[in-house]
């Protein structure tokens, strides 16, 4: 009966118009349900391929000396490091801050001391840059790597020279004057991440403890089996370690971004649900049209024998099945974007003539897309809920009816 209610039939004006009400509040759940497959899966991909390209160029781990010092024993503090089973590679690097200049244009950069050898172990750049570049960082060359945004912001090539500032300066009779030195681009990288692209340098850790006076690197970096592992590990290697040294994961040095990325996640769901709710909520005006359009035959029903309950479950299937059609062509609409979004967004800047996502702005020049079954499963069991909930009220409503009362002007 519930199904022959949701069909409703074209044999009458009432009918007619109850069949086009229910596919109304359908395709309201499909396309809530859809809207939020698509939007979530988007927001899933953006974080998935920012967090690829932030640790194509960052380690899963950090290890470094208190107050920003170089690190006593490197080698001891490796090798304990290494006895933990998720650690696969580890490398001594330099991190500082410094400026770079090549005429009167200047840049800040973070300076980052590598070992080419070791360095291939504990990021994906490394090992995806060609070796001559890798190999020209040897120690007394001061060949340098720049990112490609910050060479063609500075205007240089491969070969060029650029003068390194060090912010510490040397203190002469006339005063405190800044540290120089002319170094050689040797080559650029290409992260897909504009931060780094912008604003990395990288050269032979024993050349930037030279320039920048210190005594040995400034910490080491870690790779493990498994980068989600990475807060967990932490804290078991600060209790392994042997001396006193600061740990950070990846996580910790994205924390703000990634917090973010989660806030937005969820107030989408909240805001894109309501639009689910709104169609679900639709459904009672059906229920109620159906309801009224079908009191004689509830109370033709009730005087044959049929229970309260068996009226009520009657109308509840209706409106269930009207919200699991809806969920259903949903998720097959939702599934069938989000997986060709690369295809669709392109068409459609192409069309309008522009770029939805400038990198320089939102890290990334393509919107990537997700599709996590978590989610899935969330939205559908949210849309279905709802679905079954709004049919209660006019359902019960349609089991108190009163056969007499129904009946009197039959």
């Amino acid at each position: 009966m519930g199904w022959r209610y949701t069909r409703a039939g074209r044999t009458s004006r009432s009918k007619g118009l109850l069949s086009f009400v229910a596919g109304v509040s359908s395709i309201g759940i499909a396309l809530g349900v859809a809207a939020l497959i698509i939007v979530l899966s988007v927001m899933n991909g953006f974080q998935r391929d920012v967090r690829d390209r932030m640790l194509s160029v960052v380690s899963h781990i950090e290890v470094f000396a208190p107050a920003g010092g170089s690190l006593h024993d490197v080698q001891r503090t490796t090798q304990e490091a290494m006895q933990h089973p998720e650690v696969v590679g580890a490398a001594p690097f330099v991190a500082v801050q410094a400026l770079l200049a090549r005429g009167d244009d200047m840049r800040g950069v973070l300076v980052r001391g590598i070992d080419p050898v070791l360095e291939p172990q504990v990021t994906e750049l490394a090992g995806e840059m060609r070796q001559q570049e890798l190999a020209a960082l040897e120690p007394g060359s001061f060949n340098v790597i720049l990112g490609k945004q910050l060479a063609d912001l500075l205007g240089v090539r491969e070969g060029m020279k650029v003068t390194l500032v060090a912010p510490s300066g040397q203190v002469t009779p006339a005063g405190v004057m800044p540290r120089l030195k002319q170094v050689t681009v040797a080559g650029t990288f290409d992260s897909g991440h504009y931060e780094y692209d912008s604003s990395l340098l990288m050269m032979h850790y024993e050349d930037a403890q030279r320039i920048f006076r210190l005594e040995s690197p400034s910490g080491i970096r870690l790779k493990l089996h498994d980068l989600h592992r990475a807060p967990q590990v932490v804290r078991e290697l600060a209790g392994t370690l042997s001396d006193r040294l600061l740990l950070r994961d990846w996580t910790m040095q994205n924390r703000t971004w990634f917090v973010a990325v989660q806030m937005e996640k969820r107030m989408m769901f909240i805001i894109l649900s309501i639009i689910v709710a709104v169609a679900a909520f639709n459904l009672v005006a059906t229920l109620v049209m159906t309801v009224a359009d079908k009191r004689s035959d509830i109370a033709i029903m009730r005087t044959l024998g049929a229970s309260a309950a068996s009226i009520m479950a009657i109308f509840v299937v209706q409106g269930a099945l009207v919200g699991v059609i809806g969920t259903v062509a949903g998720l097959l609409l939702g599934l069938l974007v989000a997986c060709n979004i690369d295809v669709i967004v392109p068409f459609f800047e192409r069309l309008l003539g522009f770029q939805f996502l400038p990198q320089d702005v939102y890290l990334v020049s393509q919107i990537p897309s997700d599709p996590q079954v978590g989610d899935m499963v969330m939205i559908c069991a949210v849309a279905l809920l709802l679905s079954f909930v709004v049919t209660l009220y006019p359902s019960w409503r349609a089991s108190r009816i009163n056969p007499a009362e129904a009946l009197r002007y039959e």
